[in-house]
């Protein structure tokens, strides 16, 4: 299995990045967050983790090794596949699924697209004595900040290489568009198309 990456960014999509070893092209498929702390041209390791299946293997990778392990634990519990654990932590930061899933939060659990009651309520069950506490309780910290595909939505513009300026307004412009659950990936699209016909 291939435990990190670490080589040249040659290419960022909406929800991969390219990475070069050794003359070799890897697709890495990671949250906004993850890809908004890269930049195409510059060296990168990103810890991985390795989904096989009879058609495909796909190579996940993570800001850092907390991520990675709560990625992979969650998958233990039934019903959650490799996509549904990116989504997770796509919403939600590993500290605040540990806060979550401890505190039998099912409510900040359904706010992750792909979870609804009874998988929430799944998920806290098998999952209570295997994620453990949040490794950084700070006081007052809160599980989920108001809006966080804002932040989320706005990380994914600069990692594509728009400017924090114009990553906030076109923010700005699709927010109407967010609802009561917002669609991350949707919303990121939305912002890139009103980007471009600016």
């Amino acid at each position: 299995m291939i435990a990190f990456v670490r080589g040249q960014v040659a290419a960022l999509t909406l929800n991969s990045a390219v990475v070069e070893v050794g003359g070799v092209g890897l697709e890495v498929m990671c949250t906004p967050n993850t890809l908004a702390a890269l930049r195409t041209g510059h060296t990168a390791t990103l810890p991985t983790s390795m989904v096989v299946r009879e058609d495909s293997l796909t190579l996940f990778g993570f800001a850092d090794e907390d991520e990675k392990q709560v990625f992979e634990l969650v998958q233990t519990a039934s019903g959650v596949g490799p996509k549904l654990a990116q989504a997770m932590l796509a919403v939600l930061t590993p500290d605040a699924v540990r806060r979550a899933v401890a505190g039998d939060d099912v409510r900040t659990l359904t706010s992750v697209p792909g979870i609804g009651q009874k998988g929430a309520q799944r998920i806290i069950l098998e999952l209570k004595d295997r994620l453990g506490g949040p490794v950084s309780s700070a006081p007052g910290a809160t599980v989920v900040a108001s809006e966080p595909w804002r932040d989320q939505v706005q990380q994914g513009l600069v990692g594509l290489g728009w400017s924090t300026k114009d990553a906030d307004s076109a923010v700005e412009a699709v927010s109407d568009q967010a609802g009561d659950q917002p669609d991350v990936p949707a919303l990121l699209r939305a912002a890139l198309r009103s980007l471009s016909r600016a």
